[in-house]
């Protein structure tokens, strides 16, 4: 056949910009590659033995969709302890396929065709994919030049057809931690106007400049979505969790039977362990890259981020596409802002690269002023 019938739904869907850059990278030789989102570290030994050792005690079927007993025991004990939740042995704990995968569960559960979702302006780019495939609308809220979601900015945007407000602290591209006090702000008005929230806390915890607040602790209706993925280099194992409202979750489980089926059982066993596996000192590196890019950059505008392992940085000139295509011509990978936002004022530089390759990279950038 010459001809292919093509879904309509992928009208709106466009390769990942994020991926157009690692092809490219791919293509140069050594680069100063500031765009990957992904940690700079490998996986913690424990946890590589601990996955070795299930797939040699032969734990590679398929696990109850749900998740095994032994991860969901361990999500529990961390909902028990960060939450206070003494009734989290009753809620439900979906496992989940990395947290792109609970996204998408999340999405396909509850929005309908017309349904608005109200998203941060910059945004994680599978946001309005995911949106778009539900048949929803993506409800773009100008965060600029802060980069802060606050309940001021939100209120204008909702509607009677509005759905879900999606927060993303820390976020990515921005770095941008929500305070506490925004969190309560938000809380009360999307419980005044009776909306689910998802929050995705895939960045929880890379917080640099104090203790990181969940949205979970001021809103009852929070879908919230975590993972191992940022914080144990778990990438590409594809293992994250879910809980909220029993209602969704029951659906994004169902949901899961017939798409993922289910996490693979072994990055489920390093799972469990890595709730008790602690990243300080992975931290504290992501900390000092951090004060890296904003002692070169802070001077251009740059709003210091405080979180995740991304920097949203104003473009000299203002186009980033063409900035960024100059940075490319020197060998310096960074990401258009434009794949993130409506606008394409800014550019994503991540930091999650060894210090004296950052540290050329900056100067390079700053050569390019």
């Amino acid at each position: 056949m010459d001809t292919y019938q093509i879904a309509s739904r992928m009208d709106k869907l466009d390769a990942s910009g994020i991926r157009k850059v690692f092809d490219l990278a791919a293509k140069m030789k050594d680069p100063i590659n500031l765009s990957i989102g992904q940690p700079d570290f490998d996986v913690p030994e424990n946890l590589k033995q601990v996955a070795m050792d299930a797939i040699a005690a032969g734990q590679n079927r398929y696990t109850q969709t749900q998740g095994t007993a032994d991860l969901r025991a361990a999500i529990v004990k961390r909902c028990e302890t960060e939450f206070g939740w003494t009734d989290a042995p009753d809620r439900p704990m979906l496992v989940t396929s990395g947290v792109s995968g609970g996204l998408l569960l999340a999405v396909l559960a509850t929005v309908n065709p017309g349904d608005e979702v109200v998203i941060a302006d910059p945004y994680f780019v599978m946001y309005t994919h995911l949106i778009h495939l539900a048949g929803g609308v993506p409800v773009l809220v100008d965060t600029y030049p802060d980069f802060q979601l606050t309940a001021e900015r939100i209120a204008p945007h909702i509607t009677d057809r509005t759905r879900m407000v999606i927060l993303n602290t820390p976020s990515n591209p921005t770095g941008t931690v929500m305070p506490a006090s925004e969190l309560q702000a938000i809380a009360d008005l999307c419980r005044q106007h009776k909306l689910l929230v998802l929050s995705d806390e895939i960045y929880n915890d890379f917080c640099y400049d104090g203790e990181f607040a969940s949205f979970a602790n001021y809103y009852e209706d929070t879908l919230l979505l975590r993972g191992f993925s940022k914080s144990h280099a778990m990438t590409g194992w594809r293992v994250g969790w879910a809980t909220g409202p029993a209602a969704i979750l029951e659906k994004m489980t169902m949901l899961q039977q017939y798409t993922f089926v289910c996490a693979p059982s072994m990055a489920q066993a390093a799972a469990a362990v890595a709730m008790e596996t602690p990243i300080d000192d992975h931290v504290a590196s992501f900390a000092r890259r951090r004060d890296m890019v904003f002692d070169a950059l802070g001077d251009w505008g740059l709003a210091k981020p405080g979180g995740a392992f991304y920097a949203f940085v104003p473009a000299p000139g203002g186009n980033a596409t063409e900035f960024v295509t100059r940075a490319i011509d020197n060998n310096v990978l960074v990401i258009p802002g434009s794949v993130f936002s409506a606008k394409d004022t800014h550019f994503r530089i991540s930091f999650a690269t060894a210090e004296d390759k950052l540290a050329q990279g900056l100067d390079i950038l700053k050569s390019l002023a």
